[in-house]
């Protein structure tokens, strides 16, 4: 490896800047709801799979909500979302009684983090974990 060719990675690769992660769900439905309800906005594109985004789904935050579940990745995937007022977001969360409606945990406070965010946890109905943080350094 003697030059940066021969290093993995190093070929300059375009890309759009957009990476979609395919997100399992218990209930297909049931999740759309919860999302919806969340903020995102979710679009059928077929009879397995939903794209639920915030924002412009060409620059913003997507994902792929597929209608296929297996606890094992459900209940171990965890998503971060970087938010710039994490104090809205928590205030929002709270607001929605997502465990009375959804039957999931009910959203954790936000807490100060060992690597240096602000954090606000909650739970999809399929047992995702999202890490909504604000990265500013100051707690919210």
């Amino acid at each position: 490896m003697n030059n940066a060719s021969d290093r993995i990675g190093s070929p300059k690769l375009a890309t759009s800047g957009i990476l979609r992660p395919f997100v399992p769900s218990k209930d297909f439905e049931l999740s759309q709801q919860f999302y919806s309800a969340v903020g995102f906005q979710v679009s059928r594109k077929s009879e397995r799979i939903a794209l639920v985004s915030l924002g412009d789904t060409d620059i913003g935050v997507s994902f792929l909500l597929q209608d296929f579940y297996v606890p094992a990745l459900a209940e171990n995937l965890m998503l971060q979302l970087v938010v710039p007022d994490l104090s809205a977001w928590w205030k929002h969360l709270a607001s929605l009684r997502l465990e009375e409606r959804f039957d999931v945990k009910p959203p954790k406070p936000p807490v100060r983090e060992a690597w240096s965010a602000d954090v606000v946890y909650f739970w999809d109905p399929a047992g995702v974990l999202w890490h909504v943080v604000s990265l500013e350094g100051k707690p919210s």
